[in-house]
């Protein structure tokens, strides 16, 4: 063989280099092969294929790696998105609901109910308030009383209907009933009357006094001044509070009013009378809630009442600033200090009420 002989195809381009092979999606191309699958590059300068747009790579393990990644980083994307989800559930009640492009929650109203307040528990236990009013040879007094039964059992302060000689019931509906004293305990200024021909009534439920708690919110609801069915609220101020009034209300019309005199302050009223426990051997002490919602000669006997609608207290005494007591022949109005008897004295009370015993 002549060793000046051409061995280059022909066509090939006039140099002694060997064209260079390119790997390119995983299959090696020598200078015979075109990219479209032909076996010549007729036209092209040299017969060289053109090079790919950026380095080709055999290394497929590194190809992988950013494919990871990206699994990896869509992952932790699911991650972050389902603690979104579950936080968007919670607020709205454990519904996990779409919140769409923009981030908007569907929400609800906080509060779909009047329970707790103090109209939803005047609403509640207004029907079970009645006006009382009693006449007696000295004139006639208006109290207030709490229902318990359906049949007509009401429970009302004994000062209220000490000495009647007739009772007139009044209910929320303005309806009147005539009632007789079923027993009374002076001691504890507590008094059982009962309905004549009652049925159906609507009634209080009897709540648990050694649960109350100074600053607890209460509602009181009665009939001061004879204005029936006037509802106050406030908060329990005191626990366990000493207070002594009088066993009765003889000799309590307009013309006992200021008994005492000399300026001496009688701060304790009950039906135009005030007393501060000094009254002689016509008293009696007992423990009371002591609270800031505004109670009024005609409040005695009413509710006082928590946020459940339930009966904690019986209104029973309220301060008299010493003004009323010089013989003004006005009542002065709620001070703030109003006082009632614990609902467990009354319901501890109510079968010796019921029997009777101290009538």
């Amino acid at each position: 063989m002549d060793m000046t002989e051409n061995l280059r195809p022909s066509g090939a381009h006039p140099t002694d280099q060997d064209p260079t092979s390119y790997a390119y999606g995983n299959a090696a191309h020598d200078s015979g092969t075109a990219y479209d699958g032909s076996t010549a590059y007729d036209g092209v300068a040299g017969g060289y294929p053109p090079p790919p747009p950026y380095a080709p790579t055999n290394n497929h393990r590194r190809a992988k790696r950013p494919v990871a990644l990206l699994a990896a980083v869509a992952l932790a994307a699911a991650v972050v998105g389902g603690g979104t989800a579950t936080l968007v559930g919670q607020l709205n009640n454990g519904s996990a609901q779409a919140t769409g492009s923009t981030g908007t929650v569907q929400g609800t109203t906080v509060s779909q109910s009047s329970k707790g307040t103090v109209s939803g528990v005047a609403e509640a236990v207004s029907p079970a308030i009645v006006e009382i009013g009693a006449a007696s040879s000295a004139g006639k007094s208006t109290g207030s009383g709490v229902v318990i039964t359906e049949d007509g059992e009401i429970v009302t302060n004994n000062h209220v209907i000490s000495g009647a000689q007739q009772i007139e019931v009044t209910l929320s509906t303005g309806k009147t009933y005539t009632a007789d004293v079923v027993g009374t305990d002076p001691d504890k200024d507590l008094a059982l009357i009962k309905l004549r021909g009652a049925s159906g009534l609507k009634t209080a439920a009897l709540g648990d006094s050694s649960q109350v708690k100074v600053g607890d919110q209460v509602v009181a609801i009665g009939s001061p001044e004879g204005l029936t069915g006037t509802v106050t609220s406030g908060i329990i101020s005191a626990l366990d509070r000493d207070v002594t009034v009088a066993k009765d209300d003889s000799g309590s019309s307009d013309q006992g009013q200021g008994q005492g005199g000399g300026g001496q302050q009688w701060p304790f009223e009950f039906g135009g009378q005030q007393f501060n426990g000094d009254t002689g051997e016509k008293t009696t002490t007992y423990k009371a809630l002591q609270t800031d919602a505004s109670l009024n000669p005609g409040n005695s006997g009413g509710a006082l009442i928590n946020m459940d609608g339930e009966i904690i207290g019986i209104n029973s005494a309220m301060y008299a600033p010493s003004s009323s007591a010089a013989g003004s022949g006005s009542s002065a109005g709620s001070v703030g200090l109003g006082f009632a008897i614990p609902v467990n004295t009354l319901k501890a009370d109510l079968d010796t009420l019921r029997a009777g015993n101290n009538s």
